[in-house]
């Protein structure tokens, strides 16, 4: 037998191992299978206390409604009751404007190409109707909900 110090996660322990001749019994020279080694497992760590996070606003996540009101410049608005708005779906920026001022559009025509995310997404109409305003311009940045166009 032989003697051995193991050090584990910062844990001494002494270990004993026995030395095998080559696998070889010394008395038939019949191969044997070796003994299989004592496994020494370190013992269960202790039970750490976990502290709360820090208080302040870097420890709290910001609400999603909070996104707009933090945007440099807010979208123009159309005015109170002039027809339906079409929104931004999501933040990204805007690839291509198809539709002008006065031009009719059915629903499901693609008014605006909003890139988010590296995709392409095409906007459409929500309904029948003349375009009365387009909000936005080609490599304008939009949030979430902003103003693109407007459809009475």
């Amino acid at each position: 037998m032989r003697r051995f110090k193991v050090t584990v996660n910062g844990e001494t322990f002494e270990v004993e191992v026995e030395e095998l001749s080559g696998g070889r019994s010394s008395a038939s020279g019949a191969v044997s299978s070796p003994a299989p080694s004592p496994r020494v497992a370190p013992p269960p760590a202790p039970a750490k206390a976990v502290a709360p996070p820090p208080a302040g606003p870097r420890s709290t996540p910001a609400p999603v409604a909070a996104v707009p009101a933090s945007k440099a410049a807010p979208a123009p608005k159309p005015a109170a009751g002039r027809g339906e708005v079409v929104t931004a779906p999501l933040p990204g920026l805007i690839f291509d404007v198809r539709v002008t001022a006065g031009q009719a559009v059915k629903t499901g025509d693609v008014v605006v190409v909003l890139e988010a995310m590296k995709m392409a997404n095409e906007i459409v109409a929500p309904v029948d109707g003349t375009v009365t305003a387009v909000h936005v311009n080609r490599g304008a940045t939009v949030n979430l909900g902003d103003a693109l166009v407007t459809i009475e």
